[in-house]
């Protein structure tokens, strides 16, 4: 079976989550017979062909990019060639620009679409997408949603449930490197071993102005990983709110970002809007037997974390709720602990990615026997 994933992103551009999801769809799928292949932009005209981890990555150039869309004149015939050769098509929504390709191109190749996330900002241009995005959902054989809590609370997919299936995401620790020794001891000697972390792109729907907020005039350290859009802003409010606890360690290896997660005490998701549709972050720290802390956002971030029992849910965008809950977790350590063991023991029943990958493989086999 061939299957072409189809995405505005991928590796080793970029590292996001859905990347991350993609790459551990063909990483599962491939174990089970899959020849998968991956479609994406990028900004790198000299490689437009490689070979990643044993799967092919076929890129194109980015154009120009409108509203976070990423637009390329030369997708149309490369899909279109690579899509007569494949078996079955994984779409990746949101992405408008790939809804216009599907009917430019003319696929008739059975199709499936995994539903990352509703659109959130883009309100007005929204509505002018509407019609093309629900002909689209509508065209393509099945739609997958990501948690029961995204599929019961998205407007979108409250239109096309009889098409849509659950499959939540998954990972595979295996994929991750072991830190060595001495990178321990570096973060260890750094930041001991009491210490919260937040792990992502630095995106305003990811709440860090509210965990800033939550911790000032306290004593709680915290490590922030990732670079992105809103850095320059976060570092002057911590700055402004003199949190001389807080340490920005920017983009790192994925080696040290497995040590940090490896070592610290809990994970903080701090996500506010609904943009953050599931938090992969959650299910690394999960995977790594780590408490977290995440907001009602009415996504799959609390089908992850289940409060009280993997960690704490608070209400978003309420930094002295987020405060007591950091307080009170660090506080009891026995607690956090309990909660650590509960995560890991959800990841190993419901997130690996061997489960995903063997749900994926039926709906491929149902969709191209359709």
């Amino acid at each position: 079976m061939k299957v072409l994933h189809f995405y505005r992103t991928y590796y080793p551009d970029s590292f996001g989550g859905v990347e991350q999801v993609i790459r551990q769809m063909v990483e599962g799928c491939s174990r089970l017979g899959v020849d998968a292949e991956v479609l994406t932009l990028t900004r790198d005209k000299a490689n437009l062909e490689l070979e990643f981890e044993g799967h092919v990555v076929h890129r194109v150039p980015l154009n120009i990019e409108i509203a976070s869309t990423g637009i390329s004149w030369s997708a149309f015939a490369r899909f279109k060639q690579l899509a007569a050769k494949a078996d079955l098509i994984h779409y990746h929504f949101p992405w408008p620009f790939m809804d216009i390709a599907h009917f430019a191109c003319g696929i008739k190749t059975p199709s499936v679409v995994t539903y990352h996330s509703d659109i959130v900002r883009q309100k007005y241009l929204l509505k002018l997408y509407q019609p093309v995005m629900h002909r689209f959902l509508n065209k393509v054989d099945r739609i997958v949603a990501t948690s029961p809590n995204y599929l019961a609370t998205s407007p979108t997919l409250a239109q096309f449930r009889d098409k849509t299936e659950i499959i939540t995401y998954g990972l595979e620790r295996d994929i991750y490197p072991d830190p060595s020794e001495e990178t321990l001891t570096k973060w260890r000697a750094r930041f001991g071993h009491k210490f919260f972390l937040f792990v992502g792109v630095l995106r305003y729907y990811k709440g860090l102005h509210v965990l800033l907020d939550a911790i000032a005039g306290t004593s709680i350290p915290v490590v922030i990983l990732g670079n992105g859009p809103v850095e320059t802003e976060l570092k002057q409010q911590a700055q402004r709110l003199g949190l001389q606890h807080v340490h920005f360690v920017g983009a790192l290896p994925e080696e040290d970002k497995v040590a940090l997660l490896q070592l610290c005490y809990a994970l903080v998701f701090p996500s506010h809007l609904r943009s953050e549709a599931f938090g992969i972050t959650l299910l690394e720290a999960a995977m790594y037997g780590k408490p977290m802390i995440s907001c009602e956002i009415g996504t799959g971030t609390s089908y992850v974390n289940i409060d009280q029992e993997t960690g704490l849910v608070v209400p978003a965008s309420d930094p002295p709720a987020f405060r007591q809950a950091m307080q009170y977790l660090f506080d009891h350590p026995e607690l956090a602990e309990r909660m650590g063991q509960a995560a890991a023991q959800r990841y190993a029943t419901l997130f690996t990615a061997g489960k995903m990958a063997q749900s994926y493989h039926a709906l491929y086999q149902d969709c191209i026997g359709d």
